[in-house]
């Protein structure tokens, strides 16, 4: 094999590698509740992919989000694409209650 086609190979997998983590989920700046919301707390939001994220995966970087000694709580998810980039369209706020 060649140099210049292990350099070839070597780039393309550390393009591939930095793919994959470009569609983790992500924290962003989560949806204000509106008038008379009964869900009480501290909110944090999680911009993720549905093909490429799993709901536990979401949970748990909103159970990161939200810190010890409390629980998130999905209070709703949202398409705007305000906060989240088009790779990862979909936008679940979360409630941090206290355990």
């Amino acid at each position: 094999m060649s140099v210049r086609a292990a350099k070839a190979i070597v780039v393309a997998a550390a393009a591939a590698l930095t793919a994959c983590s470009l569609l983790a989920p992500f924290p962003t700046y989560p949806q204000q509740p509106s008038a008379g919301d009964k869900d009480a707390g501290p909110r944090v939001a999680i911009c993720y992919d549905v093909l490429a994220s799993s709901s536990d995966t979401v949970q748990k970087a909103a159970q990161d989000e939200c810190g010890p000694g409390t629980a998130a709580a999905r209070v709703d998810t949202d398409w705007k694409l305000d906060y989240c980039p088009l790779l990862l369209p979909a936008r679940a706020t979360f409630v941090c209650k206290p355990k």
